[in-house]
């Protein structure tokens, strides 16, 4: 049985790619504004209700906006990612964050996602799926050439680890 001492749960050392600020801050700004949006409208529509209304849109656009600005920079700063002949690493989150570590002879499959969101920023997700119940390390927010040319050296590395992933 192969043994995965000299792995250890460590930062992974490749940031996402900058342009995940932007992704992120759209994904919040379409979480994040409906909401008031139709009470500002509802503000400028209906007279007499024109008080409520405007309460309404403050007290549901102020946290929206702290959102928009605190949650993309968070999480580009939390965000890392690598692959390494023996294993892939991965940090993500921002509240709640999660480091994982998948050894090469646990993967199974290895996939690319690209949401219209990312494809306008040119970034792609990889994940990368083991036997696990603990699921998939996702890795989100790269440029969308590296991340094809990562899971082309994963899928290389995989096929030449021997391992119990088959």
């Amino acid at each position: 049985m192969e043994s995965h001492d000299n792995l250890r749960l460590r930062p992974p050392r490749h940031r996402v790619d900058r342009r995940a600020i932007g992704w992120w801050t759209l994904q919040s700004a379409l979480f994040a504004l409906p909401l008031p949006l139709v009470f500002g409208i509802l503000w400028a529509s209906i007279p007499p209700t024109r008080e409520f209304f405007m309460w309404a849109t403050l007290i549901s656009l102020v946290p929206g906006l702290l959102y928009m600005a605190v949650m993309p920079a968070w999480r580009y700063r939390v965000h890392r990612w690598e692959a390494t002949n023996e294993a892939v690493y991965a940090a993500s989150g921002w509240l709640w964050q999660q480091w994982r570590v998948v050894p090469l002879s646990r993967v199974q499959t290895v996939d690319t996602l690209r949401g219209p969101i990312q494809q306008l920023f040119g970034l792609s997700g990889v994940t990368v799926t083991t036997a696990s119940a603990a699921g998939a390390v996702k890795i989100k927010g790269i440029d969308h050439k590296l991340a094809g040319d990562l899971v082309e050296y994963l899928a290389k590395s995989t096929q030449a680890v021997p391992g119990d992933a088959t």
